[in-house]
């Protein structure tokens, strides 16, 4: 089968379903992936059914009918995962893609220019470093990361990016139960409360994955995100 054909049969599995734009653009997004990864280590996916299911259907699953419209950043987007799956699968949403390594960002302006994706950028910025600026502290509706740390490190880089009133949206994987009570007290010093964890189930695996859903209910305190490192090696609510 083609990357296009896998697409939609894993995808219905799902209970996605795809437009042919739509699949004309995330096969070459694939295309894109597997070409600049013979020079530049971008994943350790490379196989067609591997990238459908595990990064792009991956990625979707973090998808809400809400999201129409809305303001995202996806920190930590190395290869542009969650953020271009769901931008390519809800044009409408306003992406900011946010990576501390130049070289997968030139990658990324790749991909936006050749699916001739609107309405998304990028920035070369630390986490830790995206919080303090002040164009995009507090100013997204939605905030997304996938694997990037434990949630109660995760969340002091992403909590300060969210508006009040909007959504920190974790992909995690099969510890995600021991992540979230252990990221509890850190979530709510940041102003941040888990309303939902959401097991997942990707096509043909069945590996534990949840998507961890915070509401971001009052302004994160101005010393967060701390300088960089700090929040790794000094998760907040650890003894």
């Amino acid at each position: 089968m083609t990357f296009a054909e896998i697409l939609v049969t894993k995808g219905r599995e799902a209970g996605l379903e795809f437009t042919d734009k739509q699949l004309q653009q995330f096969t070459t997004y694939y295309e894109l992936l597997v070409e600049t990864n013979k020079v530049m280590n971008l994943t350790a996916l490379t196989e067609p059914e591997d990238v459908a299911v595990k990064h792009m259907i991956d990625s979707l699953l973090a998808f809400e009918p809400s999201f129409s419209g809305k303001t995202l950043a996806d920190v930590g987007t190395g290869a542009g995962f969650p953020g271009v799956p769901l931008k390519i699968y809800c044009p409408s949403l306003k992406v900011v893609l946010i990576d501390s390594l130049g070289k997968r960002l030139k990658f990324l302006e790749n991909v936006i220019s050749t699916l001739g994706l609107e309405e998304i950028s990028c920035r070369h910025l630390r986490a830790e470093d995206a919080g303090h600026n002040k164009e995009l502290r507090e100013r997204f509706d939605i905030v997304t990361a996938r694997a990037v740390a434990r949630l109660s490190v995760l969340s002091e880089y992403c909590l300060p990016l969210v508006k009040k009133g909007g959504s920190f949206i974790a992909l995690k994987g099969s510890k995600y139960a021991d992540e979230i009570k252990e990221g509890e007290q850190a979530v709510k010093s940041l102003g941040g409360k888990i309303v939902s964890a959401e097991p997942v189930k990707l096509p043909g695996l069945d590996d534990g994955r949840a998507i961890v859903k915070i509401a971001k209910l009052k302004p994160t305190p101005a010393q967060y995100p701390r300088k960089a490192g700090t929040p790794d090696k000094q998760p907040l609510g650890s003894k």
